[in-house]
């Protein structure tokens, strides 16, 4: 009892550390669960284009935030002849570029490849707002503002309610006196923001600017959209300032938060930004992969990804042999099936991967069934055991060369890769199945290897599907709870499907005795 309690208490700390590690590489650092996982990865550039009027120039511009749900792949900054740095401050990241003296057109560049880890929630409790400061109005738009908030206050509950209110009012197709009045017939989109920002600023609520893309296939010459970001409850919600509408929109990128210029240019004139989009999709796993080698993350730097292309191939192959010896524990425990040898069917497996299924299958019953013909005879010549297994390792090596050039004369490709079946392995095979000829009949000759090949072909579709071999390289912690399924398994001694079978037949007969 006291080494089941050991055996119980190794199994779930395998099993618990084995989903632990899979969960926190799937929630933590993203990995996808399934291989068709794909996200969307936009490459936005900016372009900057202004006058220069021969004195020195310095070009400052606002870079987007990084936030915990967003990841940058690459930034590239470009422009000709120009000094380039970047500048950080609590306002934001910048953007600079400088040069002594230039005159006429000049053009700077600010690529960025970003995607989405998750939904984006747009909220960024961190932040806290300073108090707002009371907007100076003269009396004819300070009574007007007063109107208005007045109205806007008695139809709402609560400050969410009153700003989206307050947006719809202005954005009304039928304005009021004061409405129009404060619009003042402006149609700039900065204008409307600042009214808006003024206008909460009277009530007392703190409310701030943010500038954001859309994010669009095939876009060129696109500029930023506004949006009023509000403080409610302890985190600020995004506004739209046209339709009133709370959270941030999908497939939207803040660029910038606050009241500061987007873009800078001092011994210029005319200066210009546009920005041009283009999505493509990329497989979630090697955007991770590379994400977590970029930030050096422990499960990902100490991981298979850290090897050579090479060896890492070279696992994609052995992470698979887990799962062909949990199914043939499966098989041999609980259905009952005879295999020759433990091992075997995990080997033919593995040939059977690198030849396909059905040539497989038939090279194998080629060789395996000649080898027999041929150990028969060896038998006979009363050798020892070493120089017996020898003789049929040399004929098992001769029979793959003469299928591989066969194979070759008649155009077969397929055949041609006999070479990947473990010639030690098929020697053993045959050695074995002769003895249990000679000692057991043939009857169960056919039931061990029947059983192997079997086992094989069962263990050959698992280790095929591509959602078991994307988990088992992605995911080598699976190995731990294969280990532990092996372990609790090698606990039964109950019947298997086989003898449960059979002995359900001797009950029908019993019964009909009986009768």
């Amino acid at each position: 009892m006291h080494a089941k309690l050991r055996l119980y208490i190794i199994v779930i700390l395998m099993m618990g550390l084995g989903i632990g590690l899979i969960l926190y590489k799937h929630f933590a650092l993203g990995f996808p669960l399934s291989p068709d996982d794909k996200k969307s990865v936009w490459t936005i550039e900016a372009k900057i284009d202004f006058i220069a009027r021969g004195d020195p120039v310095i070009v400052s511009f606002a870079l987007p935030p990084q936030t915990p749900n967003t990841v940058f792949m690459e930034e590239d900054f470009a422009s000709p002849d120009y000094g380039f740095s970047e500048l950080t401050s609590p306002a934001g990241r910048r953007a600079q570029w400088s040069k002594r003296t230039a005159s006429g057109p000049q053009t700077a560049y600010y690529r960025l490849s970003v995607y989405e880890m998750d939904p984006i929630t747009g909220t960024v409790t961190s932040d806290l707002p300073s108090e707002p400061e009371k907007p100076e109005f003269d009396e004819v738009l300070k009574t007007a503002a007063t109107t208005l908030l007045d109205q806007v206050r008695s139809k709402s509950a609560n400050t969410e309610i009153f700003t989206r209110e307050l947006i719809s009012t202005l954005n009304s197709n039928a304005p009021s006196q004061n409405q129009r009045l404060l619009l003042n017939d402006q149609s700039s989109e900065d204008y409307k923001t600042h009214l808006i920002i003024n206008l909460l600023a009277l009530e007392g609520i703190s409310a701030r600017i943010v500038r954001g893309l859309y994010l669009k296939d095939g876009r060129r010459r696109q500029s930023l959209s506004n949006f009023v970001e509000v403080y409610i409850g302890g985190q600020w919600l995004l506004f739209n300032q046209d339709s009133g509408e709370s959270g941030e929109p999908r497939n939207f990128l803040i660029w910038q938060r606050g009241d500061q210029s987007l873009l800078d240019v001092v011994g210029g004139r005319n200066s210009q930004i546009s920005f041009s989009i283009i999505r493509n999709v990329h497989s979630t796993r090697n955007l991770v992969v590379r994400d977590g080698m970029n930030k050096q993350a422990g499960l990902v730097d100490f991981s298979i990804y850290s090897l050579p292309i090479e060896q890492q191939n070279a696992f994609k192959m052995i992470l698979l042999l887990p799962i062909g010896a949990l199914i043939v524990v499966i098989m041999r425990l609980l259905v009952g099936i005879r295999t020759s040898g433990t091992f075997m069917p995990i080997l033919i497996a593995l040939a059977l991967i690198q030849t396909t299924l059905l040539t497989g299958i038939i090279i194998f019953l080629t060789v395996v069934g000649t080898g027999l013909l041929i150990r028969s005879y060896l038998s006979r010549l009363n050798l020892l055991f070493v120089a017996r297994i020898s003789a049929v390792i040399i004929v098992v090596i001769a029979i793959m060369a003469s299928i591989s050039i066969i194979s070759n004369k008649l155009g077969l490709d397929q055949a041609m890769t006999v070479t990947f079946f473990p010639m030690i392995i098929l020697a053993w095979t045959i050695e074995r199945m002769s003895v249990l000829w000679e000692e057991d009949g043939p009857r169960e000759v056919f039931i061990q290897g029947g059983g192997s090949l079997l086992t094989a072909v069962i263990a050959y579709l698992f280790m095929t599907n591509r959602t078991i071999e994307y988990l088992t390289f992605n995911f080598p912690e699976l190995m731990l709870v294969n280990l532990a399924l092996i372990l609790i398994l090698g606990q039964y001694t109950g019947y298997r499907l086989s003898e449960l079978y059979r002995f359900h037949s001797l009950e029908r007969r019993h019964v009909s005795g009986k009768r």
